[in-house]
């Protein structure tokens, strides 16, 4: 006679998503869909998420991008309710600070909406040469 155990594991997520993407304008366009479809299929509010991807996808693109290397959109939802985002790139010489600019200024905003869309953010180093800059929402249960 066979059995078999099964073992649940309180602690693993309950849903998880990750890809990785060419560090493009376009690339940093489908980090936003694939959010917005995933978050969707789960049945979870989409539109800060969108907004958080969208502006973390075009920093990655754009300061940290290294010619032949892709970055990583990461999503996790574990059993604490609460929705962790994390864009991966491979420029661990260039770390995101947030800067009040110009009022005439075209660019610059973009960690301002993360730090007001997200409950919490902030960026991880390592292991040489990648970042990940993360941000997390707390879901209603």
């Amino acid at each position: 006679m066979n059995r078999e155990i099964t073992r649940t594991e309180p602690s693993a997520p309950a849903r998880q998503f990750a890809v990785l993407l060419s560090p493009t304008r376009r690339g940093a366009r489908l980090a936003r869909l694939l959010t917005t479809a995933h978050l969707g299929d789960w049945g979870l509010p989409t539109e800060a998420a969108a907004h958080i991807v969208a502006e973390l996808a075009a920093n990655a693109a754009t300061h940290g991008r290294v010619q032949g290397r892709d970055f990583r959109l990461s999503l996790t939802v574990g059993p604490e309710h609460r929705l962790r985002i994390e864009l991966t790139d491979t420029r661990s010489d260039r770390l995101p600070v947030p800067e009040i600019p110009g009022p005439y200024a075209e660019s610059g905003r973009g960690l301002l909406i993360v730090a007001a869309l997200a409950d919490r953010w902030g960026v991880e180093e390592g292991p040489v040469p990648r970042k990940t800059v993360w941000a997390e929402l707390d879901l209603a249960p």
